[in-house]
């Protein structure tokens, strides 16, 4: 990299950032000027501009020193705000407390993840009988600066060997490594290239995996679309590993899971985020055919689970809201199925354990569980701890006590123990967390959309805020991908909430707390009601003096990136400050990139129609910045290497907004290196981002001071 490229980048912009009562902050920028390139794309009879095209190329030295250049600008910004250390160091204090998970067992040892505290990844530890725990795989021990973390773990039936993937800097792409789970040996040669991919054991002989050919050159320029099917079975070569499925099928989603007791595989294939098609393979038989239940994307269809031969499957065929069935093995149609337990009003999200379903609905994006036999029959209602959402409910059907996590936006995550014949539960493991939720408060409201649609929001806060609409305020949202936004403890919102914050969380269209057709009813060309609800989100918590617009922050990421850049780019007079994270910015070309393609069930794409491509072009945030326009402060986060959303999006987007821009407010681009997509972020990490966007975001409301208790 050679240093004077970096100097000529530089722009001779100068802007001064002022708080609501125009009180000026001592601090300036100077923007890198990006240079722009005469790239023009036709669509259907219309000319794009597209000058920034070329920071598409994430692997170039060009792009590299705008990143550098970027970077420099806004970590000097940042470095000027006057508690952003008082932040950092609340995040870290508030971090550092024991976490455990639930525990689960596999062959003789009982496993269980714990955190000591501010490790960057949790540890894996394992317990025979009441020995004392040992550590059974340690992600921090994988790389020097604790970027490599683990991904999918899976037993064999014995528990005696294991298959685990990891990460390294944040990536999709996969290595899967084996190992003697008795001796903690490796063994073989680790399998690699892997992506989106599950692992699922056929007994004790070898595993099932996914992944793509890997492309070679720019990973942003290169489509991933075909997804295959693999088996590797232990003492044999990687290179010799047969495809199962997908050789002759295109697919860009394949999964294959092998029943608990090894009978069946099942295939799921997909072209997309939303539908599958479903086959099976029956393991007991030696070179049986693959046989085709669903050959169609219209519905969703997975395995939940089988005794002997009946196949349980849960299924939004016929069920917008969902439902599980049964059906015989040697003839599993769909005109064969029979309802176990039937579609309601509230959606349902069953899983097994124990020998018993369990029937997890969604009621106003609030968790209900019931407990059911596999004949169907109601055996109880589960008494939750409170309002808010309970995971888990998931083990083996020799499990006598199982387990459940339970949280809300103002109570830390515990976990329970039940016992599903005597249906008791006890508290299994209390977060020791230092925040007492009694001091805060939170509920549900309902408001009415643009259309009239009704939409819930939970808000949250500490007792006793006064209603003056002078409370900062972040308003998350996602609205995507059939994805359900249920409330959950977080740690960063809780120091947020500890500064006197409100932070508000809306359920809009696209997501799936009502089913597929609040789903459908933000996707292609009805994802303007995504923005409208959260627009009218922002507009209720304004005129019900929660805040006001120069307290107001919008946050999402990913799909949720996009909410923001789109919302920003309607109404920018609406917020004071936007928080777009590794959103999908650029809407006219991000299915050319990596997995991208196999959004189009939401999205649509540009290539479908002039109707689909006018659509998007009138929404996408990187075509809607505007000369003239005084947009919100802004600062967009990105991973310089993220493999899903790619980091092309976010840097175009703040080219075209530190270009456009027009008043004090800043528009600044923070990009993590060696990142990705935020799975696997060490937790160092993660505390400095949020101290940089709470910092960020108080300082640009005008908010002077912290409370004394940092």
């Amino acid at each position: 990299m050679k240093p004077f490229f970096i100097v000529t980048m530089m722009g001779i912009f100068i802007i001064s950032c002022k708080n609501p009562e125009s009180q000026k902050n001592d601090v300036t920028l100077n923007y890198p000027t990006t240079k722009k390139v005469d790239t023009v794309t036709n669509y259907f009879g219309t000319e794009v501009k597209d000058p920034y095209r070329w920071l598409e190329d994430d692997k170039s030295d060009e792009t590299a020193a705008w990143v550098i250049a970027q970077n420099k600008v806004t970590f000097d910004y940042l470095s000027k705000i006057p508690y952003r250390e008082a932040l950092k160091n609340r995040l870290e204090k508030i971090w550092n407390y024991e976490k455990i998970g639930a525990p689960f067992k596999e062959g003789n040892y009982r496993y269980f993840y714990k955190n000591n505290g501010l490790q960057n990844q949790y540890v894996l530890y394992r317990q025979k009988n009441e020995e004392t725990p040992e550590v059974f795989l340690d992600p921090n021990t994988f790389s020097e600066d604790g970027t490599t973390s683990l991904g999918e773990l899976s037993f064999s039936k014995d528990g005696n060997m294991v298959a685990y993937s990891i990460s390294e800097g944040g990536s999709d792409w996969r290595k899967i490594i084996i190992m003697d789970a008795i001796s903690k040996e490796i063994k073989e040669d680790t399998i690699i290239d892997v992506k989106f991919s599950g692992i699922s054991w056929k007994e004790n002989e070898g595993f099932y995996y996914s992944s793509y050919e890997k492309p070679k050159g720019s990973e942003l320029s290169a489509k991933t679309d075909q997804h295959r099917l693999f088996y590797h079975k232990l003492g044999t070569s990687q290179k010799n590993d047969p495809i199962v499925f997908g050789d002759t099928q295109k697919r860009r989603y394949i999964t294959g899971i092998v029943t608990e007791d090894g009978k069946y595989l099942l295939i799921q294939a997909s072209v997309s985020t939303s539908g599958n098609e479903l086959y099976i393979k029956d393991l007991s038989k030696q070179n049986s055919p693959i046989v085709t239940i669903l050959n169609n994307f219209g519905s969703e269809t997975t395995l939940l689970d089988n005794q002997e031969e009946t196949l349980f499957f849960v299924t939004n065929l016929n069920a917008p809201n969902k439902r599980v069935v049964k059906v015989n093995a040697k003839n599993p149609l769909p005109e064969n199925w029979a309802d176990v337990i039937p579609e309601t009003k509230n959606v349902l999200t069953p899983s097994t354990a124990g020998g018993f379903i369990f029937a997890k609905y969604m009621v106003d994006a609030v968790s209900q569980v019931k407990q059911y036999d596999y004949d169907g029959k109601l055996i109880r209602e589960i008494e939750l701890p409170g309002v808010g959402t309970a995971g888990g409910f998931s083990d083996k059907k020799e499990a006598t006590v199982i387990y459940y996590s339970f949280s809300n936006y103002i109570n830390p995550g515990s976990i329970y123990s039940f016992e599903p014949s005597t249906g008791i539960s006890k508290l299994y493991n209390k977060s020791a967390i230092d925040f007492n939720p009694e001091n805060f408060e939170t509920k549900q409201v309902f408001y009415n959309s643009k259309d009239g649609t009704k939409i819930p929001m939970i808000i949250s806060y500490i007792k006793g805020t006064v209603l003056n609409g002078k409370n900062p305020t972040i308003l998350y949202g996602y609205g995507g991908f059939n994805i359900s936004v249920t409330p959950s403890f977080s740690i960063p919102n809780a120091v947020w909430m500890e500064q006197g914050g409100i932070y508000a969380v809306p359920n809009i269209r696209g997501g799936g707390e009502y089913g597929e057709a609040w789903h459908n009813a933000g996707t292609k060309m009805q994802k303007q009601n995504v923005f409208d609800d959260f627009i009218a989100a922002a507009e209720y918590l304004i005129e019900n003096n929660y805040t006001s617009s120069n307290y107001l922050a919008i946050s999402g990421r990913s799909n949720g990136g996009l909410l923001v850049g789109a919302v920003m780019t309607q109404r920018p007079d609406l917020m004071k400050v936007a928080l777009p994270g590794v959103g999908v910015m650029d809407m006219l070309r991000y299915h050319t990139f990596t997995a991208g393609a196999g959004w189009a069930y939401d999205y649509g794409t540009a290539e479908d129609s002039k109707e689909m491509f006018d659509y998007l072009k009138g929404y996408s945030p990187v075509h809607n910045v505007k000369t003239g326009v005084e947009y919100p402060a802004t600062l967009i986060t990105t991973g310089d290497h993220d493999d899903r959303v790619v980091p092309a999006h976010s840097f175009k987007f703040a080219a075209e907004l530190q270009e456009k821009q027009t008043g004090t407010n800043p528009t600044l681009i923070r990009i993590e290196t060696n990142a990705g997509h935020g799975a696997g972020t060490p937790v160092s990490k993660i505390i400095e981002q949020y101290a940089d966007i709470f910092g960020f975001t108080l300082y640009n409301m005008g908010i002077k001071e912290l409370p004394k208790a940092l």
